[in-house]
């Protein structure tokens, strides 16, 4: 039977309304981020930073000294340039990205070898998608699918691969790992999930990485699943990066709760009157959803930690079938099994 958790994001109704309740929950924060807690001489990219949730992010990471490279899909160079003005920060650079394409996510991290980008101290991933219906990409996947997820695995990984961060000690299986000072020196990566990750029942293994027919009425559910697999990639990725008492990387995921984004900018006309007036009078504006993600990118709180998840600014545990290490072994080798189809 359907637990009462898992019914509230089966919807588009009840996501919204689970979202607007999240908000008035009473948490203990984690911490408290800082104006002193500052970014310069670090580098961090953004990726899906030319609006909403993503530009908040590269609009404050400016602020707070960052070199910023925004990875978009659309919105080059003036979105960049309005970074530039807003944060009084001219260290801001645009590359182009479609993390629906394999090829567009291969060119994006040669480009990242470039002498004059090299360097990543800090990855936020945060493109993610809702579309009305089911899309192919170029490879023949669905595009839900390859965007909230299947690309971070592929982005991420080969950055690792290709020793893209600074002070990169280990590769993505975590062998020949070596010793090093816990510190603001190791580099952090950055999942925006949703607390959505816990509404699916079960993974559905039989069916990874197939296209599946769907319309608006199934988008919210498989969001939801899409975000699970997204969830549960994280923490194996710090199992594997971070091998017994070591910290190689700190691997950080979050939901930033409801934010008044674009990211429904496919619902049906009909409705979008009302979702933007719901929208602009319950949810976060995106500068103030943008916190969490800030606190993990420059708080000397969480120096050295190999994993951590935020709810809005309150620490919780994943969902327990995210963090089962059967199922992120299980992810893991049928994503490395998809990858070698493309």
């Amino acid at each position: 039977m359907t637990s009462a958790r898992q019914k509230k994001y089966n919807n588009p109704v009840t996501a919204i309304l689970t979202g607007i309740s999240d908000l008035f929950r009473k948490q203990i924060p984690a911490g408290e981020l800082k104006l002193t807690d500052r970014l310069d001489g670090k580098t961090v990219l953004i990726d899906g930073a030319s609006s909403g949730l993503g530009f908040a992010m590269a609009v404050d990471v400016a602020r707070r000294g960052a070199r910023v490279i925004m990875a978009c899909r659309s919105g080059i160079p003036e979105k960049g340039e309005k970074v530039k003005k807003l944060s009084g920060n001219p260290n801001v650079h645009m590359l182009h990205v479609d993390f629906s394409n394999v090829s567009s996510i291969n060119e994006l991290v040669v480009q990242l070898q470039s002498p004059s980008l090299l360097g990543i101290d800090i990855l936020i991933c945060n493109a993610g998608i809702v579309p009305k219906q089911s899309r192919k990409t170029p490879q023949g996947l669905e595009e839900m699918f390859m965007v909230n997820y299947f690309s971070k695995f592929l982005f991420v990984n080969l950055m690792i691969e290709n020793h893209c961060f600074n002070g990169q000690e280990t590769g993505v299986t975590g062998q020949n790992a070596k010793s090093k000072e816990q510190g603001s020196s190791i580099p952090r990566i950055i999942f925006i999930a949703s607390e959505s990750h816990r509404n699916p029942e079960k993974f559905e293994w039989a069916d990874f990485g197939k296209y599946r027919d769907y319309s608006i009425g199934k988008s919210i559910e498989l969001y939801g699943y899409y975000k699970l697999l997204l969830t549960t990639y994280s923490v194996e990725l710090s199992r594997r990066l971070n091998p017994g008492a070591e910290t190689n990387f700190s691997i950080f995921s979050l939901c930033p709760g409801p934010v008044n984004s674009n990211i429904a900018r496919e619902a049906p006309k009909v409705f979008t009157p009302l979702l933007k007036l719901v929208f602009g009078i319950f949810f976060k504006s995106p500068a103030k959803a943008a916190v969490p993600a800030i606190y993990l990118a420059a708080s000397g709180d969480v120096a050295g930690k190999p994993f951590d998840y935020l709810f809005l600014m309150g620490r919780k545990d994943v969902d327990e079938k995210a963090s089962d290490p059967e199922n992120g072994k299980k992810l893991w080798q049928l994503s490395e099994e998809l990858r070698r189809t493309l």
